[in-house]
């Protein structure tokens, strides 16, 4: 991609939208960069490219902007259908996002994970099966650094891992990993999309450009993913496979199953990792048919397994006060996140849900909630349509805060509960991230021992 003598327009000033600016500028391109969102509301963002050679725009977006630079790079957080972005698409105006942006320039193989949940697990299980293989990987795109970051550390390394959005997959172009993963695909981000099958189609695009060379990672047993395959090109390698497939595994009891034309059967025997939920079973045998595919051993698979212990806000235990344990589950922001969650206990729940409902419906836990959750307790903007659907099976009280929350939890656990933060929905009505929320979680969980 020629950069030269080009004016380019960056919207959006989150982590990506200013990694994009400040690497557009070392590129010597003329920058402008757009967020309609006001300078307090940006908070210390734009301190990073005060100074450097950007032109700053903020609050309502400006239609000649757009219609007037030779490029358009949107962050993830910003539709691609706004509409100063279609009148540029109109005038022939190229409208990309920094995933695709970063691809021009990175010379070594990408591994491209996505899916509705699990993308962040497996993205950091592969760059470690990669480390305990002998390999060298960078980790980032959605999670933690941005692609654009990793451009000026690929000498450094083997191969990048990236988690890819469907909001990033939806303004790629040429962007075609050499090993693309389709986790699963469930009700999500139905507030930015028409319906699910275009959600579903935005997730399937991270096939799109991949050649007969290439490999794709997907899951056999989820039906949507089956349906959005109609031109896949690529080896296809699949995890949960329900048939026969040359390269495939799959999962029994506590062990995975690994079949590859060259190896034959391995396995890796789980029962004493640090992970645990079938969900997790199923993030490792997508991670060890990806390393496989790249060269990757069992060993380093197995190592990686008996090492990784999961991630910050996903089930991550917090403390245990008057016998009753707490769990931080704040980035479970949709339904089968939840669910997911709920399987990895066998002890009796009490739930806390809520935040900003993201369109979809939350029925499909009703089976779950019997099982397993005593009481619920939601709060946010959300409450009263989730109190809706589970008051007349579970008691369910509401919150006005977090804080209040965990003390209603810890009044109504007894010893051998578990407390259980899982929201089913973005932290967008109360806190900046999902971070932010699982911290505020945590701290009020101290303040019942009486810490400061």
């Amino acid at each position: 991609m020629d950069l030269r003598n080009k004016h380019i327009l960056v919207v959006g000033l989150g982590r990506s939208g200013i990694s994009v600016a400040k690497f557009l500028v070392s590129r010597g391109c003329t920058v402008t960069a757009a967020d309609n969102r006001s300078k307090d509301a940006l908070g210390n963002s734009l301190s990073e490219i005060t100074g450097l050679r950007i032109s700053i725009e903020l609050g309502p977006h400006n239609s000649d902007t757009f219609e007037n630079c030779d490029l358009i790079v949107l962050s993830p957080g910003v539709p691609h259908t706004i509409a100063p972005v279609n009148r540029a698409r109109k005038k022939n105006i190229p409208v990309i996002g920094e995933i695709e942006l970063a691809y021009h320039f990175i010379n070594i193989p990408i591994i491209a994970v996505t899916g509705t949940n699990g993308k962040s697990t497996t993205t950091l299980l592969i760059g470690e099966m990669l480390h305990q293989s002998g390999f060298k990987a960078l980790t980032g795109g959605n999670l933690g650094t941005p692609l654009i970051e990793l451009v000026d550390q690929q000498e450094t390394a083997d191969f990048i891992v990236a988690e890819i959005s469907s909001f990033q997959l939806d303004t790629i172009d040429k962007f075609s990993p050499l090993v693309s993963i389709l986790l699963n695909i469930t009700d999500d981000h139905l507030e930015r999309y028409p319906d699910f099958d275009a959600y579903a189609r935005s997730k399937a695009r991270i096939f799109e450009n991949q050649a007969a060379t290439d490999i794709c990672v997907l899951n056999e047993a989820d039906a949507t993913i089956l349906s959005v395959l109609e031109n896949l090109t690529a080896q296809r390698f699949a995890f949960n496979c329900l048939k026969f497939n040359e390269n495939r595994s799959w999962i029994s009891d506590q062990t995975i199953w690994f079949h590859t034309p060259d190896a034959g059967d391995q396995h890796v025997d789980c029962t004493d990792i640090p992970l645990s939920g079938r969900h997790n079973l199923e993030n490792a045998a997508a991670s060890g048919l990806a390393v496989l595919s790249v060269g990757g051993t069992i060993a380093g698979i197995k190592g990686a397994l008996q090492h990784f212990k999961g991630l910050p806000h996903r089930v991550e235990f917090v403390d245990t006060v008057n016998t009753v344990q707490f769990y931080d589950d704040s980035k479970a922001t949709n339904v089968d996140a939840v669910a997911r969650a709920l399987e990895s206990f066998s002890s009796p729940i009490v739930l806390i849900m809520g935040g900003r409902d993201k369109g979809g419906g939350y029925e499909s836990l009703i089976p779950r909630f019997a099982q397993c959750v005593k009481q619920l307790i939601v709060m946010g903007e959300a409450a009263e349509k989730i109190k809706t659907v589970f008051e007349d099976m579970v008691p369910t009280v509401m919150a006005v805060d977090m804080v209040q929350a965990v003390r209603m939890a810890a009044s109504f656990a007894v010893p051998g509960d578990s407390v259980l933060l899982s929201p089913a929905c973005s932290s967008f009505d109360m806190y900046d991230s999902y971070a932010q929320r699982g911290r505020d979680f945590a701290q009020s969980v101290d303040l019942l021992k009486g810490g400061d």
